[in-house]
């Protein structure tokens, strides 16, 4: 329960009890990451499908809203990061690293987020009718950092990186696939979680080279479009 509590601490603002943790505990709560999705999720589609009754438009935007602010545009910074320090990796690893870490976000982060943000509005308003599926996107996207975290190595050696690496085990990444294969049952889209897990993973192997806190966010924000992508595209067919 403690580290259900640091995951949700972690990636959310919702409230929750103060505890005591330590780092171990911060990195195994990466375990947990999925539960946190299916709350966001239930969250996201609940208040998108209320304020929808309204306007269509206001009920997508209502539900991109909930989206940042339970997350606290987490993902979102991380995506930034790493695309501006994409925009500078033509100089050398070590300024690619400096720009992920530099607080400050350059204009390859803001069109990153500005795509990302209307993307997610206009596939989120074309899902309208099945709000319920959005319910599982969040949960299947936060299997990836399980899977990224053991599959890549860290770009920064030693520190936190390395921790959560260990304590992602490949088993939890085989007990989260058989609910997300169960889940198929109820949205076969699903299916295209594990390819679009697997890309992100080998494109951060060949284009970055390892993985971060920033890459796993960057992650979790593409597999979420490109599961909102597959709900619309299997609902036309």
């Amino acid at each position: 329960m403690k580290r259900t509590i640091v995951a949700f601490s972690f990636l959310t603002r919702l409230p929750t009890p103060q505890i005591e943790a330590d780092a171990d505990d911060f990195a195994a709560a990466i375990r947990r990451y999925p539960i946190v999705g299916l709350v966001i999720g239930a969250i996201v589609a609940i208040g998108g499908w209320a304020t929808s009754q309204l306007d269509p438009w206001f009920g997508a935007l209502a539900a991109l809203a909930l989206w940042v602010a339970i997350t606290g545009a987490l993902h979102l910074d991380g995506l930034g990061d790493l695309a501006d320090g994409l925009g500078a990796r033509h100089a050398n690893r070590e300024r690619f690293l400096a720009v992920m870490a530099d607080p400050h976000i350059g204009s390859f982060g803001v069109v990153a987020i500005l795509i990302q943000l209307m993307a997610k509005l206009v596939l989120l308003h074309a899902l309208l009718p099945v709000w319920w599926t959005v319910i599982l996107v969040p949960a299947a996207a936060r299997i990836g950092p399980l899977a990224w975290a053991r599959w890549l190595p860290p770009l920064r050696p030693g520190g936190l990186g390395v921790a959560v690496a260990k304590a992602a085990r490949w088993r939890d990444v085989a007990g989260w696939g058989a609910l997300l294969a169960a889940g198929t049952l109820l949205s076969p889209a699903l299916l295209a979680a594990p390819i679009l897990i697997a890309g992100w993973g080998w494109w951060l192997g060949r284009r970055v080279g390892g993985v971060s806190g920033d890459c796993h966010g960057a992650g979790i924000e593409m597999v979420e479009t490109g599961l909102l992508v597959a709900l619309l595209a299997f609902g036309r067919f």
